[in-house]
């Protein structure tokens, strides 16, 4: 098979059926996402917290770095927080309640600005926002078969099977999350025999083996996070790059959604306190360290540059598939 050309990979205007995955919080950078682009991939801005001024200087960033298509990521818009549980989640980690919280970022605003912008294509995760003003190709993120079912029905152009193993925020919104922990070898399959629309495989895959194992499941091409976590190009700093190798858990006390994330002497005492988390996303203004939002394969990312990883993993997917 030539794993390379896909539908897919054509539609998109990339060379390689890879995408580098959203990771929000800084650790995604302009840099990186170009890297990406340049050595073939769709690079993706992780633009769910980014003010639509931020959002908009984030993709000059990457166009000036790169003519190559690339993505913006959004989160489907949430209720708003409620107060629920500040005070006793302030005496718990020893930090006060914040007196001032900043305005909650509108979905439409930064929908505005990705439509402004024309950026080629959008995706998204924790539900089916309004797309009926985006002209641009959209990539939903399901996490069971029904939510992929629920996005090709809503119109989406293609869509990101999130098995368990990926790290960062689930992208459940049909079902409690405990009852969509699938993983990715169960869930790819089962959604490609699903729906009408490609398929993009994420959790897990860190090399050409995982890259080949998609292909072989039917994917047409797989969205990487954690496996560039410790390339020259990403936004981590060494406590972040070192903590990679030890094991995750998903949990909800680092935002107030479940995410996975490395299970941090921090993570193990909140989580023990039984305290529930404040709503999404307030537990992270009261945290003292940052969140190592990592997938299970952590332990198998490589320290190098984005455009040499890239270069890596085409050549070990085209070894292994042969």
């Amino acid at each position: 098979m030539t794993w390379r050309n896909t539908s897919l990979a054509r539609r998109l205007g990339t060379r390689l059926p890879i995408v580098q995955a959203p990771m929000a919080g800084g650790w995604t950078t302009p840099q990186l996402v170009a890297q990406v682009c340049e050595a073939g991939g769709l690079g993706s801005i992780a633009g769910a917290m980014l003010s639509p001024d931020a959002l908009r200087a984030e993709i000059a960033a990457v166009r000036s770095l790169t003519s190559l298509p690339f993505a913006v990521n959004l989160f489907a818009p949430l209720p708003a927080p409620s107060d629920r549980g500040l005070t006793g989640w302030a005496l718990l980690s020893g930090r006060p309640v914040p007196t001032v919280r900043r305005p909650g970022i509108r979905f439409e605003d930064q929908l505005a600005v990705v439509i402004a912008e024309r950026v080629p294509v959008l995706s998204f995760t924790f539900g089916i926002p309004p797309l009926a003003d985006a002209d641009c190709f959209t990539i939903g993120t399901a996490t069971t078969v029904a939510e992929a079912v629920a996005l090709a029905d809503a119109g989406v152009d293609a869509v990101v099977a999130q098995g368990s193993e990926a790290g960062g925020h689930r992208g459940t919104f049909l079902a409690p999350v405990e009852q969509s922990l699938l993983g990715t070898m169960a869930l790819v399959p089962q959604v490609v025999d699903a729906v009408p629309i490609p398929v993009i495989a994420s959790g897990g895959i860190m090399d050409g083996r995982g890259i080949a194992a998609a292909r072989l499941l039917g994917a047409q091409a797989v969205q990487l996070g954690t496996a560039f976590l410790r390339t020259d190009e990403a936004g981590t700093g060494a406590a972040y790059r070192q903590a990679l190798s030890s094991p995750t858990t998903v949990t909800r006390v680092l935002t107030g959604r479940a995410a996975r994330a490395v299970r941090t002497p921090l993570v193990a005492r909140l989580e023990a306190s039984g305290v529930e988390p404040p709503d999404y996303p307030l537990p992270r203004l009261f945290l003292t360290e940052p969140p190592f939002l990592a997938g299970q394969g952590g332990p198998l990312a490589r320290s190098l540059s984005a455009g040499d990883l890239m270069a890596l993993l085409e050549l070990e997917t085209t070894a292994a598939l042969q």
